[in-house]
């Protein structure tokens, strides 16, 4: 079962931040999460469209420039990075899940994703571009469709992981509290992988692990590999 740290390591450290993302990166996991915006030119990785609730700003984030923005405190004296900054750090360390949130040209997000794959050496397969909007992970596959895809809900859908399928998705991305071992079996049926956010308390843990889910999303990355080895030397004893 595969560990992406949720925002970074965004428990301990300011989300989406590269001082989170290096944290995540010390403790080895699969894989990093990152939520981005597009603001002018450029995109940058923050979760919230406000920025009061991680950043020193106040407001909408579609109310300030690039470099309004890049002049806030995001904790600990944290700038609010660019996708590229991430993707430098995380070239050839590990998968990075991209969660497309305000994106308004795809062109611009795959002027950035193919400088990382020819200049920082990043691998095409270490990506994956996920979304809750539908028509955005639809039209990506119809325009570059080289690029993985993870198809994100927050509901239990009426027919399960169909949805995901339809998309022509790598992974199906679910909220840990509609997931179920039917959900789990009828997308493994389907060729699907089966992510689970955000998973932090050992008990969800252990059941995904038990359901035979594909990966989690943790806030607490270190905490969560840990518990996962002890149940893996607890099952081989």
């Amino acid at each position: 079962m595969l560990i992406f740290a949720h925002r970074g390591a965004s428990g301990i450290e300011p989300e989406n931040t590269l001082r989170a993302i290096r944290s995540a990166l010390d403790a080895n996991v699969d894989g990093i999460e990152i939520d981005v915006h597009q603001v002018e030119d450029k995109l940058v990785v923050i979760h919230d469209r406000w920025l009061k609730r991680t950043t020193s700003g106040n407001g909408q984030l579609k109310h300030y420039s690039f470099e309004q923005l890049r002049a806030l405190d995001a904790g600990h004296g944290e700038v609010i990075p660019t996708l590229d900054e991430v993707l430098a750090l995380t070239a050839k360390k590990c998968l990075v899940n991209i969660e497309l949130k305000g994106i308004k040209d795809i062109k611009l997000l795959f002027e950035y994703l193919d400088n990382a794959i020819a200049n920082m050496k990043f691998k095409q397969e270490h990506i994956l571009l996920s979304s809750f909007n539908h028509r955005l992970l639809a039209l990506i596959h119809r325009t570059r469709p080289e690029f993985t895809i993870g198809a994100l809900t927050s509901c239990y859908p009426l027919e399960y992981a169909k949805f995901a399928e339809k998309l022509s998705a790598y992974s199906v991305h679910l909220d840990v509290d509609f997931i179920s071992e039917h959900f789990v079996e009828d997308a493994h049926n389907r060729g699907l992988k089966v992510f689970v956010y955000t998973v932090d308390e050992t008990e969800d843990i252990s059941a995904m692990k038990a359901l035979g889910v594909d990966g989690i999303f943790s806030n607490y990355p270190t905490r969560s590999k840990s518990h996962i080895a002890h149940l893996i030397n607890n099952s081989d004893s």
